[in-house]
């Protein structure tokens, strides 16, 4: 196994730079796959979604300071074109980001790549109601068991803020499950 010091070092190279770039393929595919697909929800936007920001690290790995792990760096960049993608769909669509995840949402069930249930299905829709960090937040911790420590650093937010943000989802959560 690689560290990532070796890595980056790899990635940063002209002659390792290709072979590099397929371990991280190899490495971050799956979980930046799951991290964007609770953002878009939509598996074929989540692939545009997982191509765009791999394509952003490759072209943007000598920028990479190593000021935080090199995964937080890749999640930060996964947010940012997942957000971009709702975002330039609404305004494609004419119509507000929230619509936009909605008509995702309301698709999820005749998605062949939704392995979800009537339960898991309403929960989607709960966390869609949250404004966009609650939702960032919830789905990191939540599906993808960050800990603070990492979602701070991807989001660059301090994990007291992150505690609450965290807190109030999950409260909304429980009420929307409980009214609906």
């Amino acid at each position: 196994m690689i560290d990532e010091v070796q890595l980056i070092e790899q990635l940063k190279s002209e002659s390792h730079k290709e072979q590099a770039f397929r371990t991280l393929i190899t490495l971050y595919k799956e979980r930046l796959y799951w991290h964007i697909r609770n953002i878009v929800k939509d598996h074929d936007d989540t692939d545009d979604v997982l191509q765009n920001t791999f394509i952003k690290v490759y072209k943007n790995i000598h920028n990479f300071k190593g000021d935080s792990k090199l995964f937080s760096w890749m999640y930060r960049i996964a947010t940012n074109e997942s957000i971009s993608y709702i975002n330039q769909n609404a305004k494609k669509l004419q119509t507000t980001n929230e619509e936009v995840q909605l008509l995702a949402l309301n698709n999820l069930s005749s998605d062949v790549y939704f392995e979800g249930d009537a339960i898991q299905l309403k929960l989607q829709k709960a966390i869609a109601t949250l404004p966009e960090k609650q939702q960032l937040v919830f789905n990191m911790k939540y599906f993808q068991e960050l800990k603070y420590s990492e979602i701070s650093e991807i989001l660059e937010t301090s994990e007291g803020a992150l505690k609450a943000s965290y807190h109030i989802a999950v409260k909304k959560i429980e009420a929307y499950l409980i009214e609906n």
